[in-house]
Parts: structure tokens; C-alpha cells; sequence
């Protein structure tokens, strides 16, 4: 019996040829508008009609279209990217529900933009000369800049790398060269600490915000503001230094309590803050809300589900993180007429801690 054994090909197989990408001019085509106005829809230009970017869209998904985005920067000059960029610690930045709005609303603004969000924190010197070497390259087309600390002067430095940058909050330094969106910080401590001395609390106390913050300055301007309106002397015993932190909250509570036991109303700087206040006065023995009066800032999810629930003034932090991204978006257009500093106003929520 002879046995046939077929020959062996061990030569490399010569790959199916593939359909070539499908093109900007084919979805045009497809859609029956110009190439321009296909560009316009795929970029996210808001400057089209609702029917063009349907038949656009739609020509698209049915083409398995893909921008080529390597080839778009290479005629903008453009990354089709923007930072989101918090100066804290990761541990702080994800502990925060004010970080984690804004940082969803910027990324819906940016994706109805046709854009990219790249995220990151950073907390070291080092990292900052990182990220400047980043933008300096190219990388992004501008930053939105989240929880800056004293006079730090990042800001400034991407400016004059050509980077436009935004910032959430008044800088302490530069402000009249610099861009930025703020909540209404002066006015909500007023709003806070003058509810508190209309119902009548005896000594009402703050606790602040970092004071390298302009957050926590303007909240601590605003409750000056208040005592002094009522016509009542200002007293650096009722201020207790703390940050937006339950445990700094908590400790410069502690404090307030050994120097001013007759404390019976508090002003928290933040929500966060407010609930290591609510802590420390249960640890003393304090009722909250009948003994001591308590009122956070910002109108975090949780504070509703304290308890008890906790009054606070609510700041627009969706709308603070789109009017943002939005403003850094038309910078990076070189829309003429932008106004370099807006400010939302706040609301004072009452619950049931004062």
C-alpha cells in the first residue's frame, strides 16, 4: 500500500486583502450634504442644523466611519483633546462629590464637543513640570484647572505656553489676567450666617475652608460680612480654621468647642466639613439642630440623607463644570466677546440642622 502525503506550504500566507477605509467624502456623499458640513457634524460643531447632523450621523454608523484623528490634527495643529486637570491627592479627589460632578459635566460638554477629556491629579512639584512638558507639547488644547492652592502660579505658565486654561474658582494671584468660573462664595456665607442670627443663635462660629483657597476665603468673607451687617462685633474666637474635609470638619470642631462652649450655631465651609462638625458635636453631647445649629456649603447628594438631613447652600456644580468647559471650548475657537469671569449664584437649602 503507498501512501501520498501532500505537500507542506511553509511559505507566510499573503493577507486578505482588506476594503479601504471608508472616507469623510463617502459619508457626505451618502448623507447628500457638502464635506464641510460632514466635517462640521463629525467635529461637533453646534453651528449646523438639527436635520444635517441626523443625516450625517446617520450616513456615518452606516459606513462604519471613523474619524482620523491623527490626520485631523495634522491639519488643525489640534489634539482634540482637554484636560481636566485637580491639584489634589487621588485620595481626595475621588472622596469629594464636588470633584465628581464637575468632572461628569465637563466630560459631557466635552463629548458633545467631539472631544477627548484626559483626567489627572496631581499633588507633587514634579508632577506639575510633567504636565507642563505635556501641554507644552502639544497634548492637549486646553486645561480646565480644579482646587488651586495659594499663588500658584501653573496657571500663568500654560497661558504662556499658548495653552488656554480655565479655572474653577477665583485665583488668589492674577485674577484680572486669568480665566475663570465661581460659585457665589462671599454671598452664600452671608446667606448661611445671616439665617443663623435671624433665628435668633446667640454665637454663631465658622468653620472655614483652607484659607490658601479662595473658596475658602470668599466663605469666610461672606460670614464677616453677616456679623458685621447684623451689628454685632466680629469675634476670631467664633473662627475655627478647618478645610472641605469630614476630618478637618471634625478637628477644628473639637477646637472651637474647648475655646467657645457656648458656640450654638456653626457655618461649615463645605458639606464634607459640615459632617465632621455634626460628628464632633454628638462626640461633646451637643443635640444638632436644637443645641447647635449647623450649616454646610456645596448641597452634596449625602447631605439630604444625613441625619439629621443637613441644611446647607447649594451651589450649581453641574452647571459650574459645563459653564467651565464650555468657556475653555470657545477659547480654544478664538470666539471674540468671552468674558474672562463668571460667577453662578447660590440658594440656601434648609433641612434640618438649622
Amino acid at each position: 500500500m503507498t501512501c501520498h502525503t501532500a505537500p507542506v506550504n511553509t511559505a507566510a500566507r499573503r493577507p486578505a486583502r482588506n476594503r479601504p477605509a471608508p472616507t469623510l467624502e463617502e459619508v457626505a456623499a451618502r448623507a447628500g450634504v457638502s464635506r464641510a458640513t460632514a466635517s462640521r457634524v463629525l467635529r461637533g460643531d453646534q453651528k449646523v442644523s438639527e436635520r444635517a447632523r441626523e443625516v450625517v450621523l446617520a450616513a456615518a454608523q452606516e459606513i462604519s466611519y471613523v474619524p482620523n484623528l491623527a490626520a485631523r490634527t495634522l491639519v488643525t495643529g489640534r489634539s482634540e483633546s482637554v484636560a481636566f486637570l485637580v491639584e489634589e491627592s487621588e485620595e481626595r479627589m475621588f472622596a469629594d462629590p464636588f470633584f465628581l460632578g464637575m468632572l461628569r459635566s465637563a466630560q459631557e460638554a466635552v463629548a458633545t464637543a467631539g472631544q477627548q477629556l484626559v483626567f489627572t491629579v496631581m499633588n507633587r512639584p514634579e508632577d506639575q513640570e510633567r504636565f507642563l512638558a505635556y501641554a507644552a507639547g502639544g497634548h492637549v488644547d486646553g486645561v480646565l484647572l480644579l482646587s488651586l492652592h495659594g499663588r500658584d502660579q501653573l496657571p500663568q505658565r500654560l497661558e504662556s505656553l499658548g495653552v488656554p486654561t480655565v479655572l474653577s474658582g477665583r485665583p488668589l494671584s492674577g485674577g484680572r489676567r486669568l480665566w475663570y468660573v465661581d460659585a457665589d462664595n462671599v454671598g452664600g456665607g452671608e446667606l448661611a450666617t445671616r439665617h443663623l442670627l435671624d433665628s435668633g443663635r446667640a454665637h454663631v462660629a465658622t468653620v472655614t475652608g483652607p484659607l490658601d483657597m479662595c473658596a475658602g476665603q470668599d466663605r469666610l468673607a461672606g460670614y464677616r460680612a453677616a456679623v458685621e451687617a447684623a451689628g454685632r462685633p466680629y469675634d476670631e474666637g467664633l473662627v475655627s480654621v478647618g478645610d472641605f474635609t469630614a476630618a478637618g470638619g471634625h478637628a477644628a470642631t473639637v477646637r472651637l468647642l474647648d475655646e467657645r462652649p457656648d458656640v450654638d450655631a456653626i457655618f461649615a465651609a463645605s458639606d464634607l466639613a459640615a459632617f465632621g462638625v455634626v460628628r464632633a458635636l454628638r462626640e461633646s453631647g451637643r443635640s444638632v439642630g436644637d443645641d447647635v445649629a449647623v450649616i454646610g456649603f456645596d448641597d452634596v447628594p449625602a447631605a439630604a440623607d444625613q441625619q439629621p438631613p443637613l441644611s446647607t447652600v447649594k451651589q450649581p456644580i453641574a452647571a459650574l463644570g459645563t459653564a467651565m468647559t464650555r468657556l475653555l471650548l470657545d477659547r480654544i475657537e478664538g470666539r471674540p466677546g468671552l468674558t474672562r469671569r463668571t460667577i453662578l449664584p447660590v440658594e440656601l437649602v434648609l433641612r434640618e440642622t438649622a
